[in-house]
């Protein structure tokens, strides 16, 4: 009898053991689950708001009295043109090129992407306008375009961060 109980106690011992490694197996994975998801989260973060910051500054370059722009056709979008920056204006364009790309890598879903896609289309559609005509003979529809669409993106990267929507349809 003292060796069946002996055995007996070996192995419920041997099984809180390895009931406990596993508990703690999974506690340090979810854990681990967590903090990656956290530092994605603040690594996107980051990305959307440089994306943003460089977009506001490109529009804001835009609409500098000063700004030097020129249009030429786009070379695969029939009727659409793409604005040229001189040397002063090149750095915004750039920029907002660089944060475009870094949204392309960091981004989790399709929506993040055609939002933000057309954010930039709608910004060099307001950059074409501008090499045309001076600033304040942009058209006003371009405007309310863009900014639905700069909406539309931040929308899409709080739902992508799990944030509440902040904008109310109008």
């Amino acid at each position: 009898m003292n060796i069946g109980a002996s055995a007996i106690t070996a192995i419920v011992t041997l099984l809180g053991v390895t009931l406990g490694g596993w508990l703690s197996l999974r506690g340090q994975e979810r854990s681990w689950r967590r903090d990656h998801a956290r530092q994605w989260r603040d690594i996107r973060l980051a990305a959307y708001g440089d994306f943003l910051s460089a977009y506001r500054q490109f529009i804001a370059f835009t609409l500098e009295p000063t700004a030097n722009i020129t249009i030429a056709p786009h070379p695969r979008k029939t009727g659409e043109s793409m604005p040229f920056f001189d040397e002063t204006g090149r750095p915004y364009r750039e920029n907002l090129e660089s944060a475009m790309m870094a949204i392309r890598l960091v981004s989790d879903l399709p929506e993040t992407v055609v939002a933000h896609r057309n954010l930039v289309t709608l910004a060099r559609r307001v950059a074409s306008a501008r090499g045309t005509s001076t600033e304040r003979e942009i058209p006003s529809e371009l405007f309310v375009d863009l900014w639905k669409a700069e909406q539309e993106f931040v929308t899409a990267a709080r739902r992508e961060m799990d944030l509440p929507d902040i904008y109310t349809p109008t």
